[in-house]
């Protein structure tokens, strides 16, 4: 059997007349686990409260899966020599769904002040915590989480670096009123996985050769202010990070049109950046009116437009070789070319500068970050009290403080944004539910 289609479980399920494709079984277990569903209730810009138009983690997922499906489309058609190895769509579709399920909730915010909860502990990120999820988490199987094949697995690998590696060496304990100011700057993790799955990523890694497991652990060393960071990803994460990024850049700018938070002035800025040869070519210069003209039909042009610059940036795509690596996965990456990287840098940096940055998403975050760090040490104070049943039982079968930990941030971790919101005001608000209440 292929090595990329095994499974860690010795024995996986099997029923008769099962025509799935391994990849395809991947893709349903994704679709079907509780992180999943989750997603529809965690922050992606916006928090789930404050409307019912812009993306949540569940639709930004879905809108990752169908850009990747373009990208691949494209790529098989383009390279139809290295078609072989290419994903196929079933494959990047899964590693798009899947690629966000560890994020917590209130989005960055959550994800910080966890990290800093954690720090004495194995720290955490939302990348390492989607990687623990997929294999440890879910019940799917009793040990091993969802149990993907290890292909996907690699792709959903962003960033093949453990924690405890690449965290700048200043990253001590910190009186929180100290670094108040600075809070959500200083205490973001580094990108990576949590060393509390460095067998996982072994047995991921098992089929490289020896000199290709020395260059994909290659990284950029930590010093005392800065995080280290990767060198590399396969081909198969290269597609889905640019999937990732188009879908960032481009989708939440839509969302920023139609609330109003972005206007012509913000488009203006972009185009007089970008190259004006590759702008005509794609047609940039005339979608102006397009994206912001108000009139009858400004929903159905404004998607047209948006599709048209999805369409843009697909149709860049290239295949960039690297020679030091044997094992096709690694030794070929998808990327954008200058002109229409730097347009998607533009993008991303005006929802950036414009709407991220703006003090009442700001204090969003602030307040996301504050329910979170609230909750962690609540539970950390009682622990037998305040988990529930199954999180308790791990808990007390363990005698180690460090699992301790971690099992009190994989439940935090795994809350909804709701969900955080009310077991923040049982425990916090005077009044507010009852013991009949279900959370």
């Amino acid at each position: 059997m292929d090595k990329w289609k095994e499974r860690r479980a010795p024995e996986g399920i099997k029923r008769n007349d099962d025509m799935r494709e391994e990849f395809e079984r991947d893709r349903a277990r994704v679709i079907h686990s509780s992180a999943f569903r989750r997603l529809q209730a965690k922050t992606q810009i916006f928090g789930i409260s404050e409307g019912d138009f812009h993306r949540t983690r569940l639709t930004h997922s879905m809108e990752v899966a169908q850009i990747g499906r373009g990208l691949v489309l494209y790529l098989h058609k383009k390279n139809p020599e290295l078609s072989s190895f290419i994903p196929k769509l079933e494959q990047i579709e899964t590693i798009g769904l899947a690629h966000d399920l560890g994020h917590p909730p209130f989005g960055h915010g959550g994800e910080t002040a966890l990290n800093y909860a954690m720090i004495k502990f194995g720290g955490f990120e939302g990348n390492g915590q989607t990687l623990r999820i997929l294999t440890k988490l879910e019940s799917h199987t009793k040990y091993y989480g969802l149990d993907l094949t290890r292909r996907t697995l690699l792709g959903i690998l962003k960033y093949p670096a453990p924690f405890s590696l690449i965290c700048r060496k200043s990253h001590q304990k910190t009186n929180l009123n100290q670094i108040k100011s600075q809070f959500y700057q200083f205490w973001q993790p580094p990108k990576c996985f949590l060393d509390s799955e460095i067998e996982v990523f072994d047995w991921i890694i098992d089929p490289l050769s020896d000199s290709d497991k020395v260059f994909f652990l290659k990284h950029y060393k930590s010093t005392k202010k800065k995080h280290g960071f990767t060198a590399f990803r396969s081909l198969d994460a290269s597609i889905m990070n640019l999937a990732d990024d188009i879908a960032y850049g481009v989708h939440d700018f839509e969302d920023g049109i139609v609330l109003r938070l972005l206007n012509r002035e913000h488009w203006h800025e972009i185009i007089k950046q970008i190259d004006p040869i590759w702008a005509k070519k794609h047609d940039l210069i005339n979608m102006e009116n397009k994206l912001f003209k108000i009139h009858e039909d400004s929903g159905y042009t404004r998607k047209q437009a948006i599709g048209a610059l999805v369409h843009s940036l697909i149709s860049s795509i290239h295949l960039e070789p690297n020679e030091v690596f044997q094992d096709p996965l690694l030794c070929w990456n998808a990327n954008l070319p200058e002109e229409p990287m730097n347009f998607l840098k533009l993008l991303k940096d005006t929802v950036s500068n414009n709407i991220i940055k703006l003090d009442t998403v700001q204090a969003a975050t602030y307040r996301g970050g504050e329910i979170i760090l609230s909750l962690f040490e609540a539970i950390s104070n009682e622990p037998e009290m305040l988990l529930p049943a199954s999180f308790k039982k791990s808990w007390i079968e363990s005698e180690d403080e460090l699992y301790q930990k971690r099992i009190i941030c994989d439940f935090i971790s795994g809350m909804t944004d709701q969900y955080a919101n009310r077991f923040y005001k049982r425990l916090f608000f005077p009044d507010h539910g009852s013991v009949f209440d279900r959370l």
